[in-house]
């Protein structure tokens, strides 16, 4: 059971991770405007098709950058092709990142992985990397689902790993079927 909560969101599903419905039940504003700001630097990791990057792009301005990072290059053109020729082509960077490697050109000031950590199979070092990204002053929003993915306990394993390495959780927020916590650097 613990392979198949490891597995990755195929690309032939991107189409469902950018529905209107999603919008409507997980409005990216709504979610997103207490932690980002216009000039931020963020990190969305696990884009997929780029749901949240695009809002993120948004928030953060012509100033501000958005790195968008996912496992899957189908993913990552699939968010090539809804910013090609448009203003937030500038401000979204696509990076591949490999299974067990992410590096992104800089520290962020936001992180954020929205129903994806579930999938990783080495939380530890997940982690240890994100804190390495994250600015001092940064926070990193972590969304799972409840639903069929993770368990109350799992969630809890999930946030004693990050507070292992150097984070702080704090309470996230408050979305339908969904475990959240805002994680600080220590």
């Amino acid at each position: 059971m613990n392979d198949e909560r490891n597995r990755i969101c195929p690309v032939e599903l991107a189409n469902s991770l950018d529905s209107k419905i999603r919008g409507w039940l997980q409005n990216p504003q709504k979610i997103l405007s207490p932690y980002v700001k216009e000039g931020m630097k963020v990190l969305d990791v696990g884009c997929g098709p780029g749901f949240f990057s695009v809002e993120l792009a948004k928030m953060v301005g012509a100033g501000g950058k958005v790195y968008s990072i996912d496992l899957q290059e189908g993913m990552l053109q699939k968010l090539r092709y809804k910013i090609y020729g448009t203003p937030l082509e500038k401000i979204i960077q696509p990076i591949k990142c490999e299974k067990d490697e992410i590096v992104v050109p800089e520290k962020v000031d936001f992180i954020l992985a929205f129903y994806m950590v579930h999938e990783v199979p080495d939380k530890d070092k997940f982690f240890a990397t994100l804190k390495n990204i994250l600015l001092e002053n940064g926070e990193f929003l972590i969304v799972e689902p409840k639903l069929f993915h993770v368990s109350k306990k799992e969630f809890a394993s999930t946030i004693s790993k990050a507070e292992a390495v150097g984070f702080k959780a704090g309470e996230g927020l408050k979305l339908a079927f969904s475990f959240s916590s805002v994680l600080k650097i220590n």
